[in-house]
């Protein structure tokens, strides 16, 4: 869950009652940076090696890209 603001991720944790205990269980962009532009690049390279290091099969990043938009990707281990 990329969390632009604290506020906000914690609504949306609220929101769709998600299992805190899964959600950036890496740290996310308050944690990591939030540089613009690389933002989604450093999600995807986070939950790659999140996959790898505990060989799990699914991972999911999400993003906001401003004025209402956002975007998410799907990744599977092969």
């Amino acid at each position: 869950l990329n969390e632009a603001f604290a506020a906000q991720s914690l609504a949306v944790i609220r929101d769709l009652d998600l299992d805190t205990s899964i959600v950036n269980p890496n740290g996310g962009a308050i944690a990591l940076g939030h540089p613009l532009g690389a933002t989604g690049a450093i999600r995807a390279a986070t939950v790659v090696h999140a996959l790898r290091r505990h060989k799990l099969k699914y991972g999911m990043v999400t993003m906001c890209v401003g004025t209402g938009q956002g975007a998410a990707g799907i990744f599977e281990a092969l």
